[in-house]
């Protein structure tokens, strides 16, 4: 028996944290609580995701049939404000494929009575027998069969009718619409002639164009190629000239240094010898000879 094993709603209606309630009976469920609780909006999450709520605010549809081969799947949708999204175990799906498989487990939106909102009960009871009665069909599901087999039936009578007068009109009649539809048909073939003898045309242009662009691209990039090689070379050779006079530079630091180091040696050395003048200058009266008077004859 195939039943709702699990709801998780997040950021519906009144439900703005995540509620992650399980598990469900195989049979009847029955959700209770006081007024405001979020006892609708609970049934209203199970009914957007199984019913076809907000419809309209699907922008396409895709078709296609989904097989499921698992004893237990997970379906999701998620809403957003131009279009609403369909997931099956963590993939996405459309909403035919959906349809589909809620159908083929007893879940079909012509009998959305697998819900029994509330007053439901009530409104049954004042019910008259014929709105009784096309309840019981709507809940067995054979209402829709009915609606079906009468749109067929409409759909036979038309077709039978129109294939009718088709066959059995008045031969005049079925001749001139005959010309008149071959008269189109030559109106509109000429019309395509004189549109392709255009797109050959603009075809031819276009290839021009583009001709024409690719040449003036690749003579802009050979430009730019050239410019961008000369800018290289300079940048090289400045690049080159700067270390130069970077090395001469440094060279010429490292002798102004040794120059400073010499200076610096010589000054102390002055004074260093200015120091010993100054302490040997009161010993040296003291040793000096006093001369002695002589006489020098020359004959």
């Amino acid at each position: 028996m195939v039943h709702i094993k699990k709801v998780v709603i997040q950021g519906f209606k009144s439900y703005k944290e995540l509620l992650d309630l399980e598990p469900f009976s195989k049979g009847s469920n029955v959700i209770v609580g006081r007024n405001g609780s979020g006892k609708s909006n609970f049934f209203f999450a199970i009914r957007f995701v199984l019913s076809d709520l907000f419809s309209n605010l699907r922008a396409d549809e895709r078709q296609a049939l989904l097989h499921i081969d698992r004893d237990e799947v997970v379906l999701r949708r998620q809403i957003g404000l131009k279009k609403d999204e369909y997931s099956l175990d963590k993939k996405h799906v459309s909403k035919q494929d959906v349809v589909n498989l809620l159908e083929s487990a007893g879940f079909s939106r012509s009998n959305p009575y697998y819900i029994v909102q509330q007053g439901k009960v009530n409104a049954l009871t004042m019910m008259k027998d014929s709105e009784r009665l096309e309840l019981l069909k709507e809940v067995a599901g054979t209402r829709v069969y009915d609606e079906r087999r009468d749109e067929s039936l409409k759909i036979m009578k038309e077709a039978g009718a129109f294939f009718f007068l088709f066959f059995f009109g008045q031969a005049a009649g079925r001749r001139e619409k005959i010309e008149e539809m071959l008269r189109y048909i030559e109106t509109r073939l000429k019309e395509l002639e004189d549109e392709k003898e255009e797109l050959k045309a603009y075809q031819e242009l276009d290839r021009e164009r583009r001709a024409l662009e690719y040449t003036l691209y690749t003579k802009e990039l050979q430009s730019t190629n050239e410019t961008l090689r000369r800018l290289g070379t300079d940048r090289q050779e400045e690049s080159s000239r700067a270390k130069e006079e970077y090395q001469n530079a440094l060279l010429v630091h490292k002798a102004l240094k040794a120059k400073e180091r010499e200076l610096k040696d010589a000054e102390i050395e002055m004074r260093r010898l200015n120091k010993e003048k100054s302490e040997i200058a009161p010993v040296v009266p003291d040793l000096v000879p006093t001369p002695r008077p002589f006489v020098k004859l020359s004959l």
